[in-house]
């Protein structure tokens, strides 16, 4: 076994991800999240005027139009619920234009009714928007993103982060970095 760290059932060294502090996985999401694009303490009356603040946050950190951005999201909502359950959801929607994907994090205080899985209010939102023509780059981002938010360690920090600049720690990896 040569350096670094190796998974302990196959004796493969883990190449896509670093181990964090405290045992958890580290993703850094640097390429898909400005720190202008991240919010805490946010109070919102329901899912539209979420979508609304999320598409305001686009406009200022990826200069995108904020109307499309609201509405492309409150359209794919009406698809169905984006809330996964443990107050966490992942609206998403394809955005004509855009040329890269672009997540936007933002803290809800107080939790939103989101008609989630185990109908519990969201508080935790990580909205991805892509490029129309992304098709599997949209999906894997969408499932590297999922994955991400179903470690209940890896959310209850992300509760905990009190700053957009905390909250960009724990995105970028530093917050478990430091930690460690």
């Amino acid at each position: 076994m040569g350096p670094g760290f190796h998974n302990p059932r196959t004796n493969a060294p883990f190449s896509s991800a670093r181990l964090g502090g405290f045992g958890l996985l580290m993703v850094d999401f640097n390429d898909i999240v400005s720190p202008e694009a991240l919010a805490t303490g946010v109070a919102a009356n329901g899912k539209k005027a979420l979508f609304q603040k999320i598409a305001s946050l686009g406009n200022c950190a990826y200069g995108l139009d904020a109307d499309e951005v609201g509405d492309a999201l409150f359209e794919r909502e009406r698809l169905g619920s984006t809330g996964f359950g443990g107050g966490v959801a992942i609206p998403h929607a394809k955005i004509a234009g855009l040329d890269r994907m672009c997540g936007i994090v933002v803290l809800l205080d107080p939790a939103v009714p989101f008609d989630a899985v185990d109908d519990a209010p969201v508080d935790v939102v990580f909205a991805l928007l892509s490029p129309v023509d992304s098709g599997a780059e949209h999906l894997k981002t969408l499932a590297r993103v999922s994955r991400y938010l179903r470690d209940e360690a890896v959310v209850a920090r992300l509760r905990g982060a009190k700053s957009t600049g905390a909250l960009h720690a724990l995105l970028s990896g530093a917050g478990a970095r430091d930690a460690a």
